[in-house]
Formats: structure tokens, C-alpha cells, sequence
């Protein structure tokens, strides 16, 4: 379960997926928990950006085929700003616990809601974002179902606004505290230091808005769960760029990327099992 992980993990890194493939080879990877991104699912589903269009009817049904496809691994999904009111996060909470899910993060951006990582985002008003951690903490069938508080409100106002608001989700019940793109180690420094006995999360966006540093260097900073959300899908997108350029080729095998062997990817997704 992710409660006991994080209990006896000093540091837990959680990759992102976006699909039953994806959370299948992270799990096979040796990943203790996987983590559902919204960037990713809007990549992936929809071939958009992450700018508000996936609806949470979608995101719980890509929620369920990860949890499918991770079989025991605990999975972080992304609920976005919980796609309306109190009642849409409460539904949110509900289903993505039905499913399977074990954390569930809710941000507080206004509809549409933009990438953590991108400029001309907007927040609603603290009151409304503590209301619905609020609601999504009484939402909730059983404690062992993580709530994740993200605030986005560094970009908006300042780190003192995005540490208030911090301060207002664990008072109204978040389990883990998630300021979004903190601008230089010393901000890190400061959130850690406000929240020393909290469970914070580091998201490593790659040429994002918050400096990359090594697992080390987080679990140094005092970080608990590290996110690395499209790591995976920006690797996946480049591959497939090459792949189908070198499909133009009069002879593609001199220029394709390197991939698995047919039998390989059966065995991958469980062929002889099936057998």
C-alpha cells in the first residue's frame, strides 16, 4: 500500500504513465508505485496538449486500465482540479477509489486548467481550493486513500501564497503537500524547511520550470516522493518520430531506432501466460 511506502521509503521515486502499456513496463521496471499523468493521458488519448480537454469520464476509465496493468503496484492518478464543484470532486474521489487508485492529486487551477510547467495558468481563490480538499478528504471510503493537495499558486503570486495555501490543505486533510514549480533549490530549501514533517513532493518536469536534480539531491532536500511524469512519454513521442521517419527510408532497418524483437514484446505483455 502507498501509506506503508512512504512509512519505510526515505525517498520514493514514482514515474509517470499514461496507458496499460506504459504502467505495464514501469511495473516491470522494479517501480514501487506509478503514477497516472494528466499530460500524459491528454498526449496519448487525445494527441493534445495538457491545456483542460481530457474529461474526468476519461481519466477514470485510463485510471482503471493502469491499475489493471499494475496489478499490485499503487497508482498515483492526477485528477486535475477535479473537473467542476464540490459534488464533481467527490465523484472523482469516489470513482478513482472504486477503481483501485491509491492517491488521487487536486490542484488548484480555474477551467481550463494548463500544465503545471506552462506560462498563463490561473487559480480560484483559496477558499475554494481548500473546499474541495475538504470534500475530497470526507469523499473518501477509507484513509488508506491518499490525498495529494497540489497548489499551483507559485506561478500566479509568490512562494508565500503557495505556502499559505499549503498550510490551509493539511489543515483541511491532504496527506501529501504538492507546491508545483518551485523557481531554485532555495525555494525548495524554504517549502522544506515550513513542512518538515510532511510528505512533499518533488516533480522533475524535464526543461520545466523547477531545476532537475539527481533522486539524491532531493532526498538530501528533504523530498519524499519524486515525481518524473513525462520522462517516459517524451522518450516514447521522440521514438516515435524516428520510427515512422525511418519508415520513409527505401531501407528502414539502416536508420530505425532501436526496439524490442516481435517475440520479445509478446513475451512483455504476458503471451505465454496467455497460453
Amino acid at each position: 500500500m502507498l501509506r506503508e511506502l512512504l512509512a519505510s521509503n526515505a525517498n520514493l521515486v514514482v514515474p509517470g504513465t499514461y496507458d496499460a502499456l506504459s504502467a505495464l513496463v514501469a511495473k516491470q521496471a522494479g517501480f514501487k508505485a506509478v503514477y497516472m499523468s494528466g499530460f500524459g493521458v491528454a498526449g496519448s488519448l487525445l494527441g493534445k496538449p495538457d491545456i483542460g480537454l481530457v474529461t474526468a469520464h476519461q481519466m477514470i476509465a485510463r485510471a482503471s486500465q493502469i491499475v489493471a496493468a499494475a496489478g499490485d503496484t499503487p497508482v498515483i492518478a492526477d485528477g486535475d482540479n477535479g473537473y467542476g464543484d464540490e459534488q464533481a470532486v467527490a465523484h472523482l474521489v469516489n470513482a478513482y477509489e472504486q477503481a483501485g487508485v491509491q492517491c488521487i492529486q487536486l490542484e488548484d487551477q480555474v477551467s481550463p486548467k494548463r500544465c503545471g510547467h506552462m506560462d498563463n495558468k490561473e487559480v480560484v481563490d483559496i477558499n475554494e481550493a481548500v473546499s474541495k480538499i475538504s470534500t475530497a478528504v470526507r469523499s473518501r471510503d477509507s484513509d488508506r486513500f491518499l490525498i495529494m493537495a497540489r497548489t499551483d499558486s507559485r506561478a500566479t503570486h509568490d512562494l508565500d501564497e503557495a505556502l499559505r495555501r499549503g498550510e490551509a490543505f493539511l489543515n483541511a486533510g491532504a496527506d501529501i503537500l504538492f507546491i508545483e514549480a518551485p523557481r531554485s533549490v532555495t525555494e525548495m530549501e524554504v517549502i522544506k524547511q515550513v513542512f518538515p514533517d510532511t510528505v512533499l513532493v518533488a516533480n522533475m518536469v524535464e526543461d520545466g520550470k523547477t531545476p532537475e536534480l539527481t533522486t539524491t539531491q532531493l532526498a538530501e532536500l528533504g523530498y519524499q516522493l519524486i515525481l518524473r511524469p513525462v520522462s517516459a512519454l517524451l522518450s516514447v513521442a521522440k521514438t516515435l518520430q524516428l520510427s515512422y521517419e525511418s519508415l520513409t527510408e527505401p531501407d528502414p532497418s539502416g536508420t530505425a531506432p532501436p526496439r524490442l524483437s516481435f517475440q520479445a514484446y509478446n513475451e512483455l505483455v504476458g503471451l505465454s501466460d496467455s497460453e
